[in-house]
C-alpha cells in the first residue's frame, strides 16, 4: 500500500528548494520594509496597503486597493523612503500598484 508524501511547511519547502526559499527571503524582506512604514500610515488606510516583491534591481512594490488609497500612499513615498533608510532597509525606489477587486490585475 502506497503511503501520500508527509506534508511539509512551507519553511520546509524553502530550505529544500532554491527557487522557493529565493521567494521566501524576498517575501521577508518586502514584509520587514512594510514593518518600518505602518507607522507612517493613517490606520483607516492599513487594510488597503499591503506589500508587493522586491525586484533585483533594489525597487519595492507596494499592492494597494484603490486609486483613492494610490493617491494618499504616492504623497508619503519621499517619507517612506526616509523612515527605510533610517532603518537600514533602504531601496531604489518604491513603485505603487493598485488591485482592482473586479479584475485580476495591477495597474501602475
Amino acid at each position: 500500500m502506497n503511503r501520500p508524501p508527509a506534508s511539509l511547511t512551507v519553511l520546509q519547502a524553502g530550505s529544500q528548494n532554491p527557487g522557493l526559499a529565493k521567494l521566501l527571503a524576498n517575501h521577508q524582506e518586502s514584509l520587514a520594509r512594510l514593518n518600518v512604514i505602518q507607522p507612517l500610515i493613517a490606520e483607516a488606510l492599513l487594510p488597503s496597503v499591503h506589500c508587493g516583491p522586491m525586484d533585483e534591481d533594489g525597487t519595492w512594490c507596494l499592492l494597494l486597493s484603490s486609486n483613492t488609497t494610490a493617491a494618499k500612499i504616492r504623497q508619503l513615498v519621499p517619507a517612506f523612503e526616509a523612515q527605510l533608510r533610517v532603518a537600514q532597509l533602504p531601496v531604489k525606489s518604491i513603485r505603487i500598484r493598485v488591485l482592482h477587486p473586479n479584475r485580476e490585475q495591477l495597474q501602475t
